[in-house]
């Protein structure tokens, strides 16, 4: 039987599962996605129930900030 397809969005949630995060650029290289596509598909985990912690950048100049999954859905994965 063959395996299941790792789609982009599966590729971006396990960025988001390591502990230090993934910025938004890291998404967009790792993907091929423009910023804003990387960030519907960041809105499209949080609609699955997926809770995503934003911390900002630390350099308060608007710099790149880092997202990370805080907590799955209830159901599962």
């Amino acid at each position: 039987m063959a395996k299941a397809r790792q789609t982009k969005t599966d590729e971006v949630r396990a960025m988001l599962t390591r502990p230090q995060g993934a910025r938004l650029d890291a998404i967009c290289k790792a993907t091929g996605w423009q910023p804003h596509s990387a960030r519907a598909a960041l809105s499209g985990l949080r609609k699955a129930g997926y809770m995503i912690e934003r911390e900002a950048a630390g350099d308060g100049k608007g710099g790149c900030a880092t997202y990370r999954i805080a907590a799955a859905p209830a159901g599962g994965e």
